[in-house]
């Protein structure tokens, strides 16, 4: 099959079970024969285990990427995108795809992420990655499963993306002693945001020693995807983002800072910005826009405000984002089987989701920890 040599070298099966699973289903009752499916997933090298379950299921595959003025800056592995190229799998960016249905040429499905292609009109419908991408959808007269939705993005965001965060940290040098196990209490780390992202990040740090503080806003606490209560119950301080002189000293008080809000411009409060400014604190990004706001210069964030795991060859380990790229792909399998007929924004069927869990569960290299996250 298509990239077995780069994936067989990188990979063990139990790091990809999901994917896995659905490759061999598919190569059976190949659900997406003679259907054209664009993937607008960032590309990096574990996402071509979503390609190769796409096109174990038949599927044209056109690899989706950013581009035109004013798109999502969407960062990806160029040497990944010179491997697509080689293997003669389109690149397409949202205008070109939109100049290709001027002239009757749609897309069957797109898989989005950050619903850079959401003013697209593929013929089933759109599966959405990422929670951020959501507001693009609100009004589509088309189908949208939002994967981000349920439980099993959980999987990636609370177990995968905080250690991704530290592993870009400790490349660029500045974890010296963030090692797991080996932070000293002494490291502050201040964290903006208590969703999934922000809360994996925080409790991430205090597996790593750090004394973490979360920035959120309190008032929304309970919600379904606000995790204030289990960071209170690990010893992490939450904050009250509005609370703007405890927030800044805060700030004065870290050596490290992490936007994780999902809110463009969430830090432009001129207090905040004042504080920042001010600190010495390592500041970085972990959300798909800039977090920070104009009053912050790109040049004092790592990366330059873009998410941080992404400077990584792997942004977050297979093993963490196997379940959620196994959901992407099967929920646009339900779509182009026509058993979806509500338009705009829905949440992933729960048997759907289950099925991925207990396949990550029982055969890959992440049990232990998915049991200890979900508690069981």
């Amino acid at each position: 099959m298509l990239f077995d040599e780069i994936v067989n070298s990188a990979y063990t099966h139990r790091e990809y079970p999901a994917l896995d699973s659905l490759s061999a289903e598919w190569r059976q009752s190949r659900p997406f024969e003679g259907l054209r499916v664009l993937v607008a997933t960032p590309i990096f090298r574990n996402t071509l285990l979503e390609y190769r379950a796409l096109l174990a299921g038949g599927a044209g595959l056109v690899a989706g990427r950013a581009g035109g003025e004013g798109g999502t800056s969407m960062p990806c592995d160029a040497k990944i995108v010179d491997l697509l190229r080689e293997s003669g799998i389109p690149l397409l960016t949202p205008a070109e795809v939109l100049a290709g249905e001027s002239e009757g040429a749609f897309f069957d499905l797109i898989l989005d992420c950050a619903g850079q292609f959401s003013a697209c009109h593929p013929r089933h419908g759109f599966v959405e990655l990422t929670r951020s991408g959501v507001q693009f959808f609100e009004k589509s007269s088309l189908p949208v499963y939002v994967a981000d939705s349920g439980i099993v993005k959980r999987i990636e965001t609370c177990l995968g993306t905080g250690e991704g965060y530290f592993r870009a940290l400790e490349q660029l040098g500045f974890a010296e002693g963030a090692s797991e196990g080996g932070t000293p209490p002494a490291t502050r780390l201040l964290v903006f945001g208590s969703g999934k992202v922000g809360s994996g990040i925080a409790l991430q740090g205090v597996r790593r020693g750090c004394a973490v503080t979360v920035a959120t806003d309190t008032q929304r606490a309970g919600g379904a995807n606000d995790f204030s209560q289990v960071l209170s119950q690990n010893g992490v301080a939450v904050l009250d983002f509005r609370d703007y002189a405890a927030v800044s000293s805060a700030i004065a008080e870290s050596r490290l800072v992490v936007t994780a809000t999902g809110v463009k411009g969430a830090l432009d409060h001129p207090q905040i910005v004042e504080a920042l400014l001010a600190s010495d604190a390592v500041l970085a990004n972990m959300g798909v826009e800039d977090e920070y706001g104009p009053g912050v210069p790109a040049a004092r964030v790592l990366a330059e405000k873009k998410p941080l795991n992404f400077i990584l060859e792997e942004p977050t380990h297979l093993k963490y984002i196997d379940a959620s790229l196994a959901l992407h792909v099967a929920l646009g399998e339900l779509l182009v089987r026509g058993t979806q007929k509500e338009t705009g924004p829905m949440d992933p069927p729960s048997e759907l989701e289950q099925k991925i869990i207990m396949v990550t569960i029982n055969q890959g290299a992440i049990g232990d920890e998915l049991c200890g996250m979900m508690g069981l």
